[in-house]
């Protein structure tokens, strides 16, 4: 088989833009929709996800591949509109169990939890992805590798599937008549990722709302949700955020009376607790946004530390098949030390500056390594190097014994 376009890759340019374009309307029309810290903790996830996927593609793309090859009963055209209208139905309709699946299965959960964590709603809410939901959501979709849609086809319409759903991650749009009637809008969206009681587990559909209104988990937009997850997630840590449920169905089982409840947590609902385990209380819709206090210094900064990952993961993802096994590895390892140090930096963790430094004295051995083995050119290694000496210097300076004289409090 040919070898599929990562059309997500390929938009990530039109995504930076439009949530731009988001963010200057809300100023326009005095709305405050983004919050720095919450914003670069979602693109984190994002940027996780996409290059954990580079490593399971084989997994996800290959079992597809592997079925189609095999099982399929018949080989549908690839030039006809019934068969691609046929697979847009399809890929909707099994995203629709994958989707509200993830809401009813605890080791499901575990890995969809990372989208509706952010307190905020915005086109950047639509970025936060989970590393781990690829390696769950393939299986859904294996129907359609047996009823004969060829791979590529079948990604293609993947990827316009969770392209679509990009636009409706916004406040800013309302509803919109009867489309609402058909289609998944930001009004039927907003409704998906409320935790208001009345909201849980509402509107799964992808592309179409019309399989949530055949099997009963419609729900119209009435009231402002208030966005996020029944026990809030307090932290801007990406990696953290990818862990933390999983963490804590480990500290429920150990705490079980009976090792069947131990086992069975994995495959229950979310809420459900083993026995002799106390469920914890659920946030008050009330409950203030989390947010760390921090001087606009430490904001910039760790603002600026995460710039280069935009353009550093689209070159990873565009180059990932002519790299070897360790350089693939090396880049992941670097990548996810920096999203995890500016997640630590924003929550003013102790530690965070200490890897800090590290980070950047890698990021100037490596860039000096590559310019001198000419895989980078001398202008754009001298440029990372000053980057990263400037950074070091800067860090250095606020992040001493003294540091709380500049604005700074580190905390444990």
């Amino acid at each position: 088989m040919g070898k599929g376009v990562n059309y997500i890759a390929l938009a990530i340019p039109f995504f930076f833009l439009l949530i731009g374009v988001e963010w200057a309307v809300a100023r326009w029309k005095g709305r405050a929709v983004y919050r720095l810290s919450d914003t670069l903790s979602d693109l984190g996830c994002g940027v996780l996800q996409q290059i954990f996927g580079v490593f399971i593609r084989v997994l996800t793309i290959g079992a597809y591949v592997a079925i189609y090859d095999r099982l399929r009963i018949t080989t549908l055209p690839t030039d006809t509109v019934w068969s691609w209208a046929l697979l847009f139905i399809g890929v909707d309709f099994f995203y629709y169990w994958f989707h509200r699946t993830s809401h009813q299965v605890n080791l499901l959960w575990g890995a969809h939890v990372v989208h509706h964590q952010s307190e905020e709603y915005n086109l950047a809410v639509a970025l936060r992805q989970a590393a781990f939901q690829p390696a769950f959501s393939w299986v859904f979709y294996l129907p359609l590798a047996v009823l004969g849609f060829p791979p590529l086809m079948f990604g293609a319409m993947l990827s316009i599937n969770v392209l679509y759903q990009f636009w409706i991650h916004t406040r800013l749009i309302g509803r919109m008549g009867p489309l609402e009637w058909v289609l998944n809008t930001p009004s039927h969206h907003r409704v998906h990722h409320g935790r208001n009681p009345k909201y849980l587990d509402r509107n799964h559909g992808g592309t179409l709302i019309i399989w949530d209104m055949l099997f009963g988990t419609y729900q119209r937009e009435e009231e402002e949700p208030v966005y996020g997850v029944t026990h809030a997630f307090r932290s801007w840590n990406p990696l953290w955020a990818n862990f933390h449920y999983y963490a804590e169905l480990y500290r429920q089982s150990k705490g079980s009376d009976r090792w069947q409840d131990a086992l069975r947590l994995w495959l229950k609902r979310p809420g459900w607790m083993p026995s002799g385990v106390e469920a914890p209380p659920h946030a008050p819709l009330d409950l203030p946004k989390y947010e760390t206090e921090r001087p606009l210094s430490l904001s910039v900064y760790a603002g600026l530390q995460f710039i280069p990952m935009v353009p550093g993961t689209m070159l990873f993802l565009q180059h990932a098949r002519a790299l070897s096994e360790s350089a693939r590895a090396g880049a992941a390892l670097l990548a996810l030390v920096t999203l995890v140090s500016i997640g630590g930096l924003l929550e003013r963790r102790a530690w965070a500056p200490r890897l800090e430094v590290v980070r950047l004295f890698v990021v100037l051995g490596l860039a000096g390594l590559l310019a001198h083995g000419a895989a980078l050119p001398l202008e754009v290694a001298g440029g990372i190097m000053l980057a990263a000496a400037v950074s070091l210097v800067w860090l250095l300076r606020n992040t001493g014994p003294r540091s709380e004289v500049k604005g700074i409090t580190w905390q444990r």
